[in-house]
């Protein structure tokens, strides 16, 4: 007697059998687990503190500190959130710039008369941290192609419109804490600087 119809039809229910439980174990793999429901990643991303660019920031239930707030021409306004020195010798200015004005704003002014940073563009290149105990300035510090190590493209900033900002300085001495913020065309203010 002749099985062999037999064994076809079972080898193949059996292959077809292997097939869907892969599709089914790929499918549960390819699900991106990690991913959140819309609702969650919308208000994950309204979470983030002002100021902030995803780069290794995480989200904070308590508000954003000010250290200082600028009110400057064209009602633009510069909120200092933090000045940290880190262990590299560097201070780093992060804040926002928010336009309450009824024009765009484009930060032209701010790149400051310094001939070589003009290829920096509207930016905070500009700014300047002084230490008046000391009696020093301290410029932002440039990369190899001379442009600032700051935000740059700060051009049409829309009215009621926020940007974040950070600009990196040359560390004062550590026990030099309080330092004049100074931003071309901005009246100057007093900043706290911590440790990172």
């Amino acid at each position: 007697m002749n099985n062999q119809p037999e064994r076809m039809g079972l080898k193949v229910a059996t292959m077809v059998a292997l097939m869907a439980s892969g599709v089914l174990v790929l499918a549960g793999c390819g699900s991106g687990g990690d991913k959140e429901p819309e609702g969650k990643a919308s208000q994950s991303a309204s979470s983030k503190p002002a100021g902030s660019t995803g780069g290794g920031t995480s989200a904070s239930a308590t508000p954003t500190q000010v250290l200082a707030q600028i009110k400057g021409e064209k009602n633009v306004e510069v909120t200092i959130n933090s000045a940290l020195r880190d262990a590299g010798g560097f201070v780093t200015v992060q804040g926002v710039v928010t336009n309450n004005g009824t024009d765009i704003f484009d930060a032209t002014n701010w790149v400051g008369q310094e001939t070589a940073l003009s290829q920096s563009g509207a930016s905070v290149a500009g700014a300047v941290l002084v230490d008046q105990a000391g009696k020093k300035r301290y410029y932002v510090l440039r990369d190899t192609d001379g442009k600032c190590l700051c935000t740059m493209k700060l051009l049409s900033i829309q009215p009621k419109e926020s940007r974040p900002f950070f600009a990196q300085f040359p560390a004062p001495p550590a026990g030099t804490t309080s330092v004049e913020f100074q931003l071309p065309t901005m009246p100057p203010a007093k900043i706290q600087i911590s440790e990172g």
